[in-house]
């Protein structure tokens, strides 16, 4: 049996270990099927003959669905159990990854992109609550880290395979290609994650899923960590939705392949994510949430360079700001939420997709009437409002 601290994983047990294995593994899924599309954008404006804002619908449209759906997988988790939810929801997605071989229409690619958001819900907000549950104050900081490597390492995965995929198959078998990858990582995750120890168990009650929503939303640290959430991820769907079209056009005059490989720079904000549970551990939540964020403006401000190096360091620099600022707001939701942790972890992670819809689509009218100096000026003011937002949570009461 693992060693407990009040019935919790601590740092270096087998369960802490098997956990995290399982974990890394469903948020590798979990990106891999959301984002497999990102790079395909200027495909499908191409082939779809469609606007970027609208080329963007694919990816906008699941996120929108997953931000949605994450409201209700929460409770529905608190009924069924987080590993059955979390096990069901990674299958499905694989599922539709591998339908997606018989899409050949932009509006049959809509719908499978919307089901999958739908589905997908069943593993962000839940994985959070299991973490927060499971795991001890030391651990959770080093979980929680390693958990949103797996997402970096599939969100690059899927970006840069789908890609690469393209240049000999068909986008829609590319796709399914992905999806027979997700399958074998689902088996895993259902291998390796033990079961809840401190899950309790409540049928499903409508009522309670509005109450514990409303008492998360009087709260003002997690609304101010719901806004936080939903501005730092506008801005990093932007810049890498509309990366793409710029470094397609001249005088860059990449292909699409490579344009992709500036995802590989998701090993830096997986590494980043890895080491801030470390950081927080020795600078605090507070120093290290401004330090990230100023971190994302400089790179920012770094995409602004004609000089190719100089934009793939900015998107390096930024992508390791976002990250590191996301694990930190990720994981204080969990330690400020005293109960309903996965009603608070949904709410957070419905402001955090939310951000990526709408941001992610508003950017494209920027790109198309201002270029990318556009987009750079929407993604400052949306950081310049994180720093406003982040100035009220550090004048409230410290939560630990």
């Amino acid at each position: 049996m693992p060693v407990m601290t009040e019935g919790q994983v601590r740092v270096g047990t087998t369960a802490f270990r098997r956990i995290n294995v399982a974990l890394f593994c469903a948020g590798f899924v979990t990106f891999v099927t959301l984002y497999d599309v990102q790079p395909l954008l200027p495909l499908f404006a191409r082939e779809f003959r469609v606007s970027p804002a609208i080329a963007s619908l694919p990816l906008s449209c699941a996120t929108m669905a997953l931000a949605l759906g994450m409201l209700l997988a929460g409770t529905v988790s608190e009924t069924l159990g987080r590993r059955t939810v979390m096990s069901v929801a990674l299958f499905l997605t694989s599922l539709l990854a591998l339908a997606t071989l018989f899409s050949h229409s932009f509006h049959s690619l809509l719908l499978l992109r919307l089901l999958q958001g739908l589905v997908l819900a069943g593993v962000p907000s839940v994985a959070m609550a299991y973490l927060g549950e499971e795991m001890d104050g030391q651990a959770i900081g080093h979980a929680m880290g390693l958990y949103i490597s797996g997402n970096a390492l599939g969100g690059m995965t899927g970006r840069i395979g789908s890609a690469l995929l393209c240049e000999y198959v068909p986008w829609h078998t590319a796709i399914a290609l992905i999806g027979v990858i997700s399958l074998a990582l689902s088996l895993v995750f259902l291998k390796s994650l033990p079961p809840s120890t401190n899950f309790h168990q409540r049928p499903f009650q409508l009522r309670y899923l509005f109450s514990s929503l409303f008492q998360h939303l009087h709260d003002p640290g997690l609304l101010c960590l719901y806004a936080l959430a939903f501005l730092f991820m506008g801005g990093f769907i932007s810049l890498y939705n509309y990366i793409g079209f710029r470094l397609l056009a001249p005088p860059y005059n990449l292909t699409n392949y490579q344009v992709s490989l500036i995802f590989l720079v998701y090993l830096l904000g997986s590494f980043s994510s890895g080491v801030v549970g470390s950081l927080i551990h020795r600078f605090g939540r507070p120093f290290m949430i401004r330090v990230t964020l100023a971190v994302m403006l400089a790179g920012t401000a770094i995409t602004l360079s004609g000089s190719l190096p100089l934009i793939v360091a900015g998107v390096g620099v930024f992508t390791c700001g976002f990250f590191s600022a996301h694990a930190i707001a990720s994981s204080w939701v969990g330690r400020r939420a005293r109960t309903a942790k996965a009603q608070a972890s949904s709410l957070y992670l419905c402001a955090y997709y939310l951000g990526s819809s709408v941001s992610g689509t508003v950017g494209g009218v920027f790109w198309l009437h201002f270029g990318w100096n556009g987009v750079a000026a929407m993604i400052a003011l949306l950081l310049a409002a994180a720093f406003g937002v982040a100035a009220l949570l550090l004048r409230l009461p410290v939560v630990e």
